[in-house]
């Protein structure tokens, strides 16, 4: 299949279209930064004073087909960096190939916006979110920079706790959340219990977020995808960095050679010493650690081929004894490996080929009175992809692809030392897409898409079509409207407490995929140049949910199907994003309005009911102020509904029960019946660069998290007196301000 659908692209390439193609000329390249070589993923590249223009893909490649001979102005642009132009003269049937270097510099933060029928287009998609890694480091942070916290800022993103770094977005759990790290799947993407991400943020070039209605290229979840890029390295010079923090360091090292470049970047917990300076003391671990470790090489092979070699690989480690008699050792972790061939067969037709390789494990084993308990949980992903882009002329552009692999599930669980439930799955897996976006005139975009999906556990097929419409009646106003059907095979077992202790669970005989459509409609706004307004809202469905029956007595001997209750849900809201790129003062205001519900037989009488982490608010009010002098202001406000929880509504006392000669007391409830209290925090934090010793450059952070000490509830729990009476006590998160500091060192 995948080589007849290279081979009808080839010929489309080779044909080329009418004759007129032929006196027509073209402008393609690579857009880098110019201190690094780093590739610039989206920067926008237009001729001006025309309407042509195009943004770089993932490769960061870009090219403007079907040109009118003649001279031009063509100008780069990226924020952050400063404006490159050039003037060309296209000669009839010319192909030119430029490769831009940009140059970083705060002083284009100023200048003004160059115009074009597509500048921003890839960039204020509808449903795209994109957050720099700049930003995530000097946010006010936990112990610990980290890309999920920052992208839970944004709406539509929601926490589920302050001890929680999953994404929960636009009504979906963390496992309806695609996550790519070059290209490759990642499982479960936390340490320190789901405290913050595995992503360390010295080691990435990119953070884009498709929040809904994403496009045909994609697939595997119902809600949303999350496509996160390494380093490539820098192939102009030798650089690293080392930054000390109170729970890790970090430490990144890059650099050319003859034919490329290369990364590697370490981050490792460093809460051991305070650890042993406590031990003996209630609620202290016996031993804790985590690592991270990404790596890069990059190789040119000419100016049409690169390929690389990505790797990532951590482990989190925890021995804790959390009250007498009972322990728990747990360890799990990630590791992934992707290779890739990046290819121009012309300067119309570029390609993408990608071999990955993904593993997550988990082995708690827990220790009750005597008692053990233990889990053990594999996932393997073993897989190939393909894309390609086709572009013959300035109103069209063709994608396809592929991908294809080999998907491995094991799940062993033992109860004093018998064994309960065991199930292993592994299955072949395919998707093939076609894609096609179409420009009638310089006020509409229509990109249409159909994509097919095949599990053979169970001998699922689905096809999935997407489509969006854009209308641009001025340069400043986008009107968006798109629609998607999505399927996920795969689905997440979790407490929404600790995520070290989830499971991943897949579809299979009799046990169908889980499905949904999505609604999404967008107005984006320029109010003034570097100052933007996006509005969108969404409706979506959630259709043949699928999760382990929690009221299964015993799970032994059972068939897989029969181990699942199956339902549905939907969620629908607003989100309202005022974002400032430009200038001293920077940041964002975002504000969410979203409702979602859940619907199973066997819970609250097959009613609809809140999940918890339905909130009806969220506001997030996000600073950056440049104070001069080194110094710079940061601060974040977040605040939200309370979330669901169960309250008892009544009590009764079990006295036969047939299991057991003592007495039980039972609470009787709805479930998710309640609310917390709303949830309010502040952060802030001042940092300071200046020169160190002539060898690099330093920076200091200071920051206090809960500024005012909100006590936010994390939980309730209840429990019975001896006067007949239930008690309700509260656990808090974060209870009061914590601080932070944090040294960096860049030679």
């Amino acid at each position: 299949m995948k080589y007849r659908l290279l081979g009808w692209m080839l010929l489309l390439a080779a044909l080329g279209g009418p004759a007129r193609a032929q006196e027509r000329a073209s402008v393609s390249g690579f857009v880098r930064d110019a201190t690094s070589g780093e590739t610039l993923l989206l920067a926008n590249v237009v001729l001006e004073g025309t309407t042509l223009g195009t943004a770089t893909n993932n490769a960061g490649y870009y090219t403007l087909p079907n040109l009118p001979p003649g001279a031009y102005t063509l100008v780069a642009r990226y924020i952050g960096y400063r404006d490159f132009r050039a003037a060309i003269s296209l000669a009839p049937g010319e192909h030119l190939r430029l490769d831009i270097d940009l140059v970083p510099d705060d002083v284009a933060l100023d200048e003004v916006v160059v115009e074009a029928e597509r500048d921003e287009a890839e960039t204020r998609a509808i449903g795209v979110a994109q957050i720099s890694t700049e930003t995530v480091k000097r946010l006010p942070t936990v112990l610990e920079p980290d890309v999920f916290r920052s992208l839970q800022l944004l709406p539509g993103v929601k926490a589920a706790s302050d001890f929680s770094s999953g994404l929960y977005i636009r009504g979906g759990g963390p496992d309806q959340t695609l996550i790519l790290l070059d290209r490759t799947a990642v499982y479960n993407p936390s340490h320190f219990f789901g405290f913050f991400s595995t992503f360390n943020p010295d080691a990435i070039k990119d953070v884009r977020l498709y929040k809904g209605g994403y496009p045909a290229e994609y697939g595997g979840r119902l809600g949303s995808v999350l496509d996160i890029y390494n380093k490539d390295g820098n192939r102009r010079a030798y650089e690293g960095s080392l930054s000390l923090g109170l729970l890790a360091s970090r430490a990144l090292v890059e650099g050319p050679y003859a034919k490329g470049s290369w990364m590697l970047a370490v981050r490792r917990s460093t809460l051991e010493p305070l650890l042993a300076a406590l031990e003996g003391q209630d609620g202290i671990p016996d031993g804790f650690y985590f690592y991270d470790v990404n790596g890069k090489v990059n190789f040119d092979a000419s100016d049409d081929d690169r390929l690389s070699l990505a790797f990532y690989a951590g482990t989190d480690d925890l021995d804790f004894p959390f009250i007498d008699e009972a322990s728990f050792d747990l360890r799990y972790g990630n590791q992934t490996v992707s290779a890739n061939w990046t290819h121009l067969f012309s300067q119309r037709l570029f390609s993408n080929f990608t071999f990955t390789g993904s593993r997550y494990f988990s082995r708690p084993d827990f220790l009750f009175g005597g008692t053990s308990f233990s889990r053990r949980n594999n996932v393997y992903d073993v897989s190939a992809k393909g894309d390609f882009e086709f572009i013959p002329n300035e109103r069209h552009s063709l994608s396809a692809g592929f991908w294809t692999g080999n998907f491995t599930m094991r799940l062993r669980d033992t109860f004093d030392d018998q064994e309960g439930l065991r199930e292993r799955i592994q299955t072949v897996y395919a998707a093939v897409y076609l894609q096609e976006t179409y420009r009638p005139s310089s006020l509409w975009m229509l990109r249409a898409g159909l994509r097919g999906s095949y599990y053979e556990e169970g001998n699922h097929l689905r096809l999935e079509p997407r489509l969006s419409v854009e209308y641009q009646p001025t340069a400043d106003v986008r009107l968006q409207l798109g629609y998607g059907r999505y399927y996920q095979f795969l689905t997440l077992i979790t407490s929404e407490l600790f995520s070290a202790f989830d499971i991943w669970l897949t579809t299979g005989e009799n046990v169908p995929p889980a499905y949904g459509d999505q609604y999404v409609a967008g107005l984006k706004t320029t109010l003034a140049p570097g100052l933007n307004l996006d509005v969108e809202g969404y409706y979506r469905t959630m259709r043949d949910l699928f999760e382990l029956d929690p009221f299964l007595p015993d799970a032994a001997g059972l068939d897989y199907g029969d181990l699942f209750h199956y339902g549905d849900g939907y969620a629908f809201g607003t989100e309202v994003l005022l974002q400032r790129t430009r200038g001293r003062i920077s940041g964002f205001l975002g504000y969410t309005f979203g409702v979602t519900a859940r619907r199973f037989p066997n819970l609250n009488e097959g009613e609809y009911y809140a999940p918890k982490y339905d909130r009806t608010h969220d506001l997030s009010a996000v600073a950056n102020v440049d104070l001069g002098r080194g110094w710079r202001f940061s601060g974040v406000f977040q605040y939200g509904t309370g979330q669901a929880y169960t309250e008892p509504q009544g009590r009764w006392k079990l006295v036969n029960d047939p299991f057991t000669s003592v007495a039980t007391n039972v609470l009787v409830t709805t479930f998710n019946n309640r609310r917390l209290p709303a949830y309010h925090r502040l952060d802030a934090g001042f940092s300071r660069t200046g020169p160190f010793f002539k060898l690099g450059e330093y920076e200091v952070q200071l920051q206090a998290i809960n500024v005012y000490g909100r006590r936010n509830v994390w939980f309730y729990f209840f429990e019975f007196n001896d006067d007949g009476t239930v008690s309700r006590n509260e656990v808090p998160q974060i209870p009061f301000p914590l601080p932070n500091v944090s040294l960096t060192l860049r030679f």
